[in-house]
């Protein structure tokens, strides 16, 4: 439970029809496994204790009496365990019979909920035997094998020690409903619904189940546990499955297949980024119709083991199939917002800086894209090459090379006489090789873009990334401006996969885009020895893999560097040392927040992905903000 995570089970026991003894013996053994797992709660299936499938046999004095003096025994069981379980019975209350899920920990019972909406349609009939939870209008708690525990629907379970662990509970068929208990209890603060559920199998509804959850999980901000009946129901007229799933934020964590012999998943639940994404997200309005109550339980904080994937490069799709989706989207956006604004400025020329690079590779990969779009010809894209002190032989012939074979217009205009002169003009020694000597070359070429465009009544196309961006790796009023930057939401490790994407596109470039792929990230404001890249970007700021995984995690979690570095250890612990993550988190974290002026004055550019920082969007920070307490809690990391 430490760093916002928690342990989520779901179990499909095979069953017996009507078999209690059988059936809480096999409840028994998932709780064990859960148990023996560190799971913080465990979800069984609806109406497991008798099985689903009775029919009229829930009618039974004998079946009933067997199935609640079972849950006492699951009870007692769990007395001084850890685990969380909730568990579908049938249960008699007040004259009536209800399909019930029951909370227990630690030898209480917490909780009992009555299902809501009964199904009573094609193979199912649930109104022949049960009650809705919406008609019952008694106490609020019930007498239950010698406790008083509370009773009904809209019910949140809330740890003492953790705040952000809350769970409510639908049943099934709850699920399917236009409006479902768990909008009701998600809007008034649970962050996790467990759902039993006896679902039956047919063709596509394994899909369906899918969408369903995945859907609840992204529209109420919430972690998913659903656990679904399995082997042993009665396959009179349908069969059941034990299609079980743990969803959070509408993603997956995983998943037991339809009739797999896997009978408990477990994973671990990011409670810390639900609450994130609640806390920015406003239309998450949590005026509730129905107040729910809160009923309280003490579960010791415990360093939760992550099985789950927490992926080094957040931003980048690890299927191959997703990740040529998203590089066709972004490439898509991006030319939308190019052609745009080009057809807004009646602009003949999208002019932009070629230095061989990544970056501006992207960038008239961009403008192509947005030419052909538009049926007009490449060569209203005019792309620049301004060598200087540091410019390598590699990068400008490739520059040459890839402009050639796009066929847009290419000039070269050398600064190294204007930059010197520049110099002259204010007294820089040219041979101090320190910021002056590089930011000059920088807004130099800045210049001479700007210039080129209005000679030819164009726009300046930028090229900088959002990971530059989150650094201020960037000269200010250099390539920190532009007039439209068509990668300012774009990150660095998206950079070569959506270049890859492109590449199977343009066979006429593929060549040199595949050098270019290949070739270090440089600024190239230093002179090399030999005509090499002196200036390796990731050298001199950090791998761009570890700045994405912390800007990633600090924006889209909100967490802090303590939680950011366990994660970061976790994802990286095989490529790098303690000593270096940390380092380059500090690096982040003191960067992020020195270089904000930059980020506060943005040109106009499209947003592509979840975060952006555009000052007149997605990011509103103070320039003068005071990166104190988080450099404070990173020092504490050493």
């Amino acid at each position: 439970m430490k760093y916002g995570f928690i342990k989520a089970a779901a179990a499909s026991p095979r069953v017996k029809v009507a078999d209690v003894n059988e059936n809480l013996k096999t409840a028994k053994e998932s709780f064990d496994k859960a148990v023996e797992q560190g799971a913080n709660i465990l979800a069984l299936p609806e109406l497991h204790l008798t099985s689903y499938s009775c029919g009229d046999l829930f009618h039974s004095e004998v079946l009933l009496n067997a199935a609640e003096s079972a849950l006492g025994e699951l009870r007692d069981y769990t007395k001084g365990k850890y685990t969380i379980v909730v568990i579908g019975l049938p249960l008699k209350v007040a004259d009536k019979l209800y399909n019930c899920a029951a909370v227990i920990l630690d030898g209480h019972i917490l909780g009992v909920v009555p299902k809501t909406y009964l199904p009573n349609y094609r193979e199912f009939a649930e109104k022949r035997q049960f009650t809705s939870g919406m008609d019952y209008n008694g106490e609020d708690s019930i007498e239950l094998l010698g406790e008083t525990v509370p009773f009904g629907r809209n019910i949140i379970f809330c740890s003492r020690q953790m705040k952000a662990f809350s769970f409510g509970i639908e049943i099934c068929e709850d699920l399917w409903a236009p409006v479902t208990p768990s909008t009701n209890l998600s809007l008034d603060g649970a962050s996790v619904i467990v759902n039993p559920s006896a679902s039956s199998e047919i063709i596509g509804k394994a899909d369906t189940r899918r969408q369903l959850v995945s859907s609840a999980s992204s529209r109420l901000l919430c972690g998913y546990i659903y656990a679904n009946s399995a082997w042993g129901e009665s396959t009179q007229d349908v069969v059941y499955s034990g299609h079980s799933m743990i969803y959070e934020l509408g993603h997956e964590l995983c998943e037991r297949k339809p009739f797999s012999k896997q009978e408990l998943i477990s994973t671990e639940i990011d409670l810390f980024k639900i609450k994130a994404e609640r806390r920015k997200n406003t239309s998450f309005d949590q005026s509730v119709t129905v107040p729910c109550r809160r009923v309280y339980f003490d579960q010791s904080l415990k360093e939760t083991s992550l099985t789950r994937i927490v992926p080094k490069k957040p931003f980048v799709p690890e299927d191959k199939k997703l990740m040529a989706e998203r590089a066709e989207e972004i490439l898509t956006i991006q030319a939308v917002g190019l052609m745009r604004r080009m057809e807004h400025t009646h602009s003949s020329k999208a002019v932009l800086g070629i230095s061989g690079g990544l970056d501006s590779t992207l960038a008239l990969l961009v403008a192509v894209r947005a030419m052909d779009m538009l049926n007009r010809p490449r060569t209203d894209i005019l792309a620049v090459t301004m060598p200087c002190f540091g410019t390598t032989k590699r990068t400008r012939s490739n520059a040459e090379m890839l402009c050639e074979a796009l066929k847009v217009d290419f000039k070269t205009v050398d600064i190294s006489k204007s930059v010197m002169q520049h110099f002259e003009d204010i007294g820089h020694n040219p041979n101090t090789l320190d910021t002056t000597y590089e930011n000059s070359q920088a807004r130099e070429r800045t210049q001479v873009l700007m210039d080129l465009a209005n000679e030819v009544n164009g726009i300046v196309i930028g090229t900088g990334d959002l990971s530059e961006l989150a650094l201020g790796w960037a000269t200010y009023n250099g390539d920190h401006m532009s007039m439209y930057g068509v990668n300012a939401s774009v990150p660095k490790t998206l950079l070569r996969p959506i270049v890859s994407y492109e590449m199977e596109n343009l066979p006429e470039a593929a060549a040199v885009l595949k050098d270019i792929l290949e070739t270090p990230i440089s600024p190239e404001l230093l002179p090399g020895k030999d005509g090499d890249i002196s200036q390796k970007t990731e050298d001199l700021v950090g791998p761009y893999e570890l700045h994405d995984f912390f800007l990633y995690n600090m924006l889209r979690t909100g967490a802090g560097p303590e939680r950011i570095f366990h994660l970061a250890l976790y994802a990286f612990g095989d490529d790098y040392s303690r000593e270096t993550i940390l380092h380059w988190l500090k690096t982040f974290m003191r960067r992020f927040f020195m270089q904000q002026f930059k980020r506060s004055c943005l040109p106009d550019g499209p947003k592509v992905g979840s975060i952006s920082f555009s000052p007149r969007g997605d990011w509103k920070m103070p320039s003068d903000a005071f990166a104190t307490l988080w450099l404070e809690e990173a020092e504490k990391l050493s």
